[in-house]
């Protein structure tokens, strides 16, 4: 019998998901696992888009599509792209709408329709894909309207308590809270590489903090909370430290998951113990651990922010379209920044492939 693994264990305690569109890399995993869902983001389209085994599909929908400009052609390819893989994952494949209209309530809801709109034509239901929405105030105003449309949204680009109540004020599926910021995962420096992620990494209080207000909310109103879908990790640990804080799901690199995949898991080495997984998130939620107790009371990221969670908890971040929400952010100068660098880095992974399709049109032409 093989050796329990990093990753059979964390499958134990919460949903794995892959952060990668490569399809010979999710088949590659079965059946070792089976992936519940598949995320994206511009920059894993942006690959997928301009790599050969996508070429001749590029030239197909861009003649069929070339009257209707870029973004047709790109939302199109993205949605086949991840048809490649519905078959070869559980649940849910996620696009994400344009990050640099991430502060147009309009174009966010267009694009996200269009997006519903496509996976329709390719066979997709409602209930295997999900839109990923920027965590900005007019952005969610938008998820707000998908959700009751019955277009299934999660929050991204998400660094702070108030983001994620904002998404519970939407009815958001998901929130993918970002465990490290972006630039992290190529400088070094910027990186808090930690022994026991779950108590000592700078953002685990938040990720706690969300989780109890979710815990809190359900309780009081017996509404559905969004499930977390934890994001951005570096190292296997920090993957692990998802499963014990009582995470939901976890949606994690390919380079991260070869790592949980090759480690025999051993539990007197961990720092802590994870729970399995709840059949309702929320209704069978666990208690907290007394090791998070005192993440509750502190904010390594913004210490000077004292804003108390049980108020968060009851701010209406969308109203005015979305103004509490861009102002709490303001006020949070580490969730400004990450979030600002965010929505360029992704921005960068939009225009990049904007430029292949307009060549592919003037191609076509």
């Amino acid at each position: 019998m093989a050796p329990i693994t990093w990753l059979d264990k964390l499958e134990e305690q919460l949903n794995v998901d892959v952060d990668w569109m490569d399809p010979e890399y999710i088949k590659s995993m079965l059946p070792k696992i089976k992936f519940h869902d598949q995320t994206s983001n511009q920059l894993w389209v942006d690959i997928q888009l301009h790599h050969e085994s996508n070429a001749d599909l590029l030239k197909e929908v861009t003649k069929e599509l070339k009257d209707q400009g870029w973004l047709a052609i790109y939302t199109r390819m993205a949605v086949l792209m991840c048809k490649k893989n519905i078959d070869n994952i559980q649940g849910r494949v996620l696009l994400q709408t344009l990050p640099s209209k991430a502060y147009d309530t309009a174009f966010t809801l267009s694009h996200a329709r269009l997006y519903d709109a496509e996976f329709k034509r390719a066979g997709i239901s409602r209930d295997r894909f999900c839109i990923k929405i920027p965590s900005t105030g007019p952005a969610l105003n938008a998820a707000k309207i998908l959700q009751q449309e019955g277009i299934q949204t999660l929050g991204t680009a998400l660094f702070g308590v108030p983001q994620a109540v904002a998404c519970s004020q939407a009815g958001c599926l998901y929130i993918s809270p970002y465990y490290n910021e972006t630039q992290a995962h190529d400088d070094p420096k910027l990186w808090p590489n930690v022994k026991d992620p779950a108590t000592q990494h700078p953002n685990s209080p938040r990720v706690i903090q969300i989780l109890e207000i979710y815990k809190k909310l359900y309780k009081e109103t017996g509404r559905e909370q969004p499930l977390v879908k934890n994001a951005s990790f570096i190292s296997p640990e920090e993957a692990m430290a998802a499963g014990e804080m009582g995470c939901h799901s976890a949606t994690i690199s390919h380079t991260v998951l070869n790592e949980l995949a090759s480690r025999p898991y051993d539990a007197a080495s961990q720092p802590g113990q994870g729970e399995p997984k709840r059949t309702h998130a929320y209704k069978d939620a666990r208690v907290l651990p007394a090791r998070f107790a005192p993440l509750l009371a502190i904010d390594p990221l913004s210490p000077e922010n004292k804003a108390a969670l049980a108020q968060a908890a009851y701010v209406d971040y969308l109203a005015d379209g979305g103004k509490k929400l861009d102002e709490a952010i303001a006020a949070d100068p580490e969730t400004a920044k990450r979030l600002k660098i965010a929505l360029e880095l992704f921005t960068g992974g939009e225009n990049h492939s904007k430029e292949k399709v307009e060549e592919a049109l003037k191609e076509a032409a």
